[in-house]
């Protein structure tokens, strides 16, 4: 072979080699599609269904119950009645309630973790407060049914 001859063999076949791939490269291709899913990382609310609603009210009257058993006591009654109008130190409340320091703490304890009471720690002195306003009002309210009932039960015995 001649040497311009294999010099225009590669150069040929450079173009053909490039005008493949410019063929290549023009040719129309369907275009695919992918569904891809893409994750979220926030959760979307979604209404509550029965069940859950259920669960709800259930873990609502729990809590219903553990405060009424909180307020089934006399001394813990007349403990919420003080705490509604100021708070008071841990002695303070026995001074005024007239009944153990043991006692006290006793009652405090079960106040507190019904959620009704909370406690704060200045110094040496132990405070105590209604954990909400709306536990006042509560036993207010509570107050009156009875009070209510007290009017009826004497009314029909006249």
């Amino acid at each position: 072979m001649h040497e311009n001859e294999s010099t225009a063999h590669k150069v040929g076949s450079s173009l053909n080699a490039h005008q493949g791939a410019a063929a290549f490269l023009a040719r129309e291709r369907p275009t695919r599609v992918l569904n891809v899913r893409r994750k979220t990382t926030l959760k979307r609310p979604r209404p509550a269904g029965a069940a859950e609603t259920a669960k709800a009210e259930n873990r609502i009257c729990e809590m219903q119950v553990r405060i009424c058993k909180a307020l089934a006591n006399t001394t813990r009654l007349r403990m919420l009645d003080l705490l509604g109008k100021k708070a008071y130190t841990v002695s303070g409340l026995q001074a005024e309630l007239g009944v153990p320091l043991a006692n006290v703490s006793v009652q405090l304890a079960t106040l507190r973790s019904a959620g009704v009471v909370v406690t704060e720690k200045k110094g040496r002195q132990v405070y105590c407060s209604l954990a909400l306003p709306e536990v006042r009002q509560a036993c207010h309210f509570i107050r009156q049914v009875l009070k209510a009932q007290v009017r009826k039960t004497q009314s029909l015995h006249i």
